[in-house]
């Protein structure tokens, strides 16, 4: 496939320009052999490009947001308030910000428990679930992140109450949350650190990790669907990635901008009231919707189980539970230190059905 035909016109000259020096042919001859199966299962194909659309909103939206956002206990409510009430179409911006960021993290919890059910993630993809679970937890860390940023009441209740959790870990928890914190309490310093992971170390991290995720599967390509390998060669149908999936891919990315846009202009972020450290924590005070789950489980456990306390276990239980999670790969094979696919299979729909329930009795319960 060439970059330049004698009939491209006035692009011709500037491509043929660019391709001299970036042989662009090889990139697109990479592309045009690369192909996507066509099962059951290919609508899951898709939803990792949506996610990476929604971060790269988060990116755009957050520069434009960077421009009068001020860190500080005394500047950060008043920025926002500024932004939304006196910048032309600022509370647009903040609002899609908010929701793509919130749809992001939603795209990414159905593309990864997607891979799983579909068994994506088998042999070569061990290190492409890895690095894809590291995404997600690094897009944990921006909501929590970010969540304390307008400083305004109920961002900094959640933020007490979420950083006082990591306190209760036995030896490290009074450093991890001095280390969070800046102190001992909530405070500008609180902010001034949330600020910095959230503009700076995690992007940094996330892009990193981003590229290392994406070479992993453009070298890989997509993952076969075992009913689809079972078929006969003759009835195996495949789509070209370039530049018939690709299309398709950007078609939908601009169908989730129509979501976006009618979500924020019809559902409009709010900002509460300034945060006072010294007022009382507000009534059914409870954190972003995809940590809603652990914070119930938290709430059901007694103040202590054996010698423990209650918060520590399930901290623990977390921890444990998302350490498999990520091994899951090296887990599902048969024989002394693996799983069966079936069993495996009934503890993700378990897991599923477990964070569904718990999220409902977060919000309605």
């Amino acid at each position: 496939m060439s970059v330049v035909k004698p009939d491209s016109g006035v692009l011709s000259r500037p491509l043929k320009w660019i391709n001299e020096r970036y042989q662009l042919d090889h990139l697109l001859d990479f592309l045009s052999h690369k192909s996507v199966p066509q099962s059951s299962h290919f609508v899951w194909y898709y939803l990792g490009g949506v996610t990476l659309f929604l971060f790269l909103v988060q990116v755009a939206t957050g520069i434009l947001l960077l421009l009068y956002y001020q860190p500080g206990e005394a500047t950060a409510h008043e920025s926002i308030k500024y932004l939304i009430s006196e910048v032309k179409f600022g509370w647009l911006m903040r609002s899609i910000h908010s929701w793509s960021a919130n749809l992001m993290v939603g795209a990414a919890f159905v593309h990864m428990f997607s891979v799983f059910f579909t068994g994506a993630y088998r042999k070569p993809r061990e290190l492409t679930w890895i690095s894809g679970f590291v995404l997600l937890a690094l897009a944990l860390g921006f909501g929590f992140s970010g969540y304390l940023l307008p400083w305004d009441e109920l961002a900094f209740f959640a933020t007490k109450v979420g950083t006082d959790i990591v306190g209760v870990l036995p030896v490290v928890g009074d450093f991890l949350l001095v280390l969070l914190r800046g102190s001992e309490d909530v405070t500008g310093a609180t902010l001034t650190r949330f600020f910095g992971l959230h503009i700076a170390i995690l992007p940094g991290i996330f892009t990193l990790v981003l590229g290392v995720h994406l070479l992993q599967i453009q070298r890989q390509g997509m993952s076969e669907p075992e009913e689809w390998k079972r078929l006969p060669e003759n009835q195996r149908r495949t789509m070209p990635f370039f530049p018939n999936f690709m299309l398709r891919d950007v078609l939908l990315w601009l169908v989730v901008l129509n979501v976006l846009a009618v979500l924020a202009v019809l559902f409009p972020w709010e900002l509460g009231p300034k945060a006072d450290p010294f007022s009382s924590a507000p009534a059914g005070i409870r954190p972003e919707w995809y940590f809603v789950f652990m914070f119930e489980t938290l709430k059901l456990l007694p103040a202590h189980i054996l010698f423990l306390e209650g918060e520590l276990v399930g901290i623990l239980f977390f921890g444990l539970g998302g350490l498999l999670w990520m091994l899951v790969p090296f887990l599902d094979r048969e024989g002394k230190w693996g799983l069966p696919r079936k069993l495996l299979v009934r503890l993700g729909a378990v897991i599923v059905a477990y964070i569904a329930i718990m999220t409902l009795k977060g919000y309605f319960l």
